[in-house]
């Protein structure tokens, strides 16, 4: 117990290290970055250092694998540079044994970046996409609520919302729809509702609507006229409609699940996000496969020699299954592959390779 404590304690002080060592680079980078965009507009500089603290911990925790990897070769380095990992095999503990500690901490570091970090990346990142989009003037014009979707679309002189109970995938035609438009003071000009609406260039083409005029009008019952059909002037496309979900990422892990299902109540596809969240799931496996990698390759005397080497390919081997998990949920997004099996699967099979290289090592 007292050898995994100090393993343990030897793991997580050179991850702190890591971690503290990206979040400067980061910081430094970012904040050039900011300064660069916003070189010509009125943006202070205290304004600029509060959007690189909010967009660093998703860059943060973006890299969170390559930390973790880091870290483990950091420290299988020094115990074989030391001679620690050869007195704890003069000690009867094999190598499967010296793996428990920073296996543990891996687990750790993955359970507290799911549960606590995602929620906080997703806090920062709504944040930063806000005030983002206050200092260039653009904004999200799609909301999932439990009573449907709400869009909203305007030219200089009219604002317009529209709600809709349902929709079909890419939010271009819309069933149960209202639409309310405002004058630029605020004040309510006219309600439609319509059993569909379909978004096509330029134009909302409305079907069984009811217009009810609110500007002007004592009784805007008595002054509603019925149509069969009904043309509306658009500024929104398909592809803003789109955008305007935003990443999985800005939810947090603990809203995902409802929010998926707000999705697929309102006609949406929700297999992006059930991918991300699946693979959120992984991530703490994923980090063991990570330790267990760096530990295949560095957990060997230095003495043997061709060190540098092994931390290449145990580099090499880390990227290669990082971009094999990419490529899994890529082809998982798509509906090519089971959601699950392309977000667990990766994981596991790095983990299975990773202990059989280090079993054959043991065995000699």
């Amino acid at each position: 117990m007292i050898l995994h404590r100090y393993f343990a304690r030897r793991f997580i002080m050179i991850f702190g290290a890591v971690f503290a060592i990206f979040f400067a680079m980061l910081f430094l980078v970012d904040i050039v970055d900011q300064v660069r965009r916003f070189s010509g507009e009125e943006a202070g500089f205290s304004a600029l250092i509060q959007l690189t603290l909010l967009n660093i911990p998703q860059a943060l925790y973006l890299i969170l694998p390559l930390m973790v990897i880091i870290a483990a070769i950091a420290l299988f380095l020094s115990l074989a540079r030391s001679s620690e990992l050869v007195v704890t095999r003069a000690a009867g503990r094999s190598a499967l044994v010296a793996l428990i500690a920073p296996v543990a901490v891996a687990l750790l570091i993955g359970v507290v970046g799911v549960a606590i970090m995602n929620p906080i990346v997703a806090a920062t990142s709504r944040e930063y996409e806000a005030r983002l989009g206050d200092m260039q003037g653009k904004n999200s014009i799609l909301a999932i609520s439990d009573d449907g979707l709400w869009l909203r679309q305007g030219d200089g002189a009219l604002q317009t919302v529209i709600h809709a109970g349902r929709s079909n995938l890419d939010g271009t035609e819309l069933s149960d729809v209202t639409f309310i438009s405002f004058t630029r003071d605020g004040i309510p000009q006219q309600r439609i509702h319509a059993a569909t609406a379909i978004l096509t260039e330029r134009a909302w083409n409305l079907s069984e609507a009811k217009v009810w005029p609110l500007e002007g009008s004592t009784n805007p019952e008595a002054d509603s006229i019925l149509h069969p059909s009904l043309t509306i002037a658009s500024t929104l496309t398909a592809d803003q409609i789109r955008d305007s979900f935003g990443t999985p990422s800005s939810i947090a892990i603990w809203e995902l699940p409802r929010f998926i299902q707000r999705l697929q109540d309102a006609g949406f596809t929700a297999r992006r996000h059930e991918m991300y969240l699946q693979s959120e799931l992984a991530l703490p496996a994923f980090l063991i496969a990570m330790v267990l990698i760096a530990a295949g390759f560095t957990m060997r005397h230095q003495r043997s020699g061709r060190t540098g080497i092994m931390v290449m390919f145990a580099i090499l081997l880390s990227f290669a299954i990082y971009f094999l998990r990419n490529l899994s949920e890529i082809l998982g997004e798509s509906g090519q592959l089971p959601i699950v099996l392309a977000a667990w699967a990766p994981p596991l099979i790095a983990i299975g390779l990773a202990l059989g290289l280090i079993l054959h090592l043991e065995d000699g």
